[in-house]
């Protein structure tokens, strides 16, 4: 059963690491897309559509960011007053993770809803690219499904092991006596 479980806590680790690999993918892809912008702008030419794949790219990489800062302690956390509630800090840390699991399934439910609704209804952005608007929504519907995932297995991991997988940031690491 152990061996299951290390299996399951490697998977996720290596799907948050993967998202936020995704992330920075996307980050380069604003980069690319902005000096392809000049590059057109110096030499006459146009680049019809780029504000909006830049825009895109931008969504994709916070989207894919979160469930791999979540991780990373890089969420700005309540961790000031996590630390001033001494023996309960436990039952804080699970009141916030059970408050934001819900809240990130439920943003996730619609993010897939909207998502899916975009696809069915054909419907295309307004700007000249004319890109249909569910691809970059995929990004979105992907990484708050991937945020709640997070969120619901660091809520698991503290209920079983009192621990979550949350690298601690230095200022929150430390103790407040």
């Amino acid at each position: 059963m152990m061996a299951m479980g290390g299996k399951i806590r490697k998977f996720l680790d290596t799907v948050y690491l993967g998202s936020g690999v995704l992330s920075a993918f996307f980050m380069l892809a604003i980069l690319g897309i902005i000096v392809l912008q000049m590059a057109a702008r110096w030499f006459g030419f146009q680049a019809p559509g780029s504000t909006s794949y830049a825009g895109y790219c931008m969504a994709a990489s916070s989207f894919f960011a979160l469930p791999y800062a979540l991780n990373h302690g890089a969420h700005i956390r309540v961790g000031l007053l996590l630390n001033n509630l001494g023996r309960w800090r436990h039952w804080g840390e699970g009141w916030c993770l059970l408050v934001g699991a819900g809240l990130a399934t439920y943003f996730a439910r619609y993010a897939v809803k909207g998502t899916y609704w975009s696809y069915k209804l054909n419907d295309i952005s307004q700007g000249q690219d004319a890109t249909p608007i569910w691809i970059p929504q995929l990004a979105m519907a992907i990484g708050t499904i991937l945020v709640a995932i997070a969120l619901w297995d660091n809520l698991v991991r503290l209920i079983f092991t009192g621990e979550t997988n949350f690298r601690e940031e230095a200022l929150d690491a430390a103790k407040v006596e």
